[in-house]
């Protein structure tokens, strides 16, 4: 669900949302996110932990971050995402907010009712 385009919105709008509501901005539009199921949690709790694992086994210098994380896709205010799972090998990209620019792999785990939107 958008909220109304009568304006465009920016990442300190979605900063300012209430606590626990998640939400993505994508081209200064914000899109609401539903929780997630109990089978999308279990899927991604699978995926992480068994790419982590690979990642450590190989002493690998990528990480693995779960939603919600936040991917600031643009260099802009206009546009932040929240993939279900984002792996970054490029340490530089990484700060105390988030990813900065493009993970080098995202999952995203849709839904029936995500689908059209993910």
């Amino acid at each position: 669900m958008a909220f109304p385009q009568e304006k465009t919105y920016s990442i300190e709008d979605i900063y300012a949302l209430p606590d626990g509501q998640r939400a993505e901005l994508v081209d200064g539009q914000i899109y609401m996110m539903a929780p997630q199921s109990t089978e999308h949690q279990e899927i991604s709790g699978s995926l992480y932990h068994k790419i982590r694992s690979y990642i450590e086994n190989r002493n690998g210098g990528c990480k693995i971050y779960a939603a919600p994380f936040a991917v600031f896709l643009c260099g802009d205010d206009k546009t932040y995402v929240e993939p279900d799972l984002s792996v970054i090998c490029d340490k530089d990209k990484i700060d105390h907010r988030g990813c900065k620019g493009a993970p080098d792999w995202v999952i995203e785990i849709t839904s029936p009712s995500t689908e059209r939107i993910d």
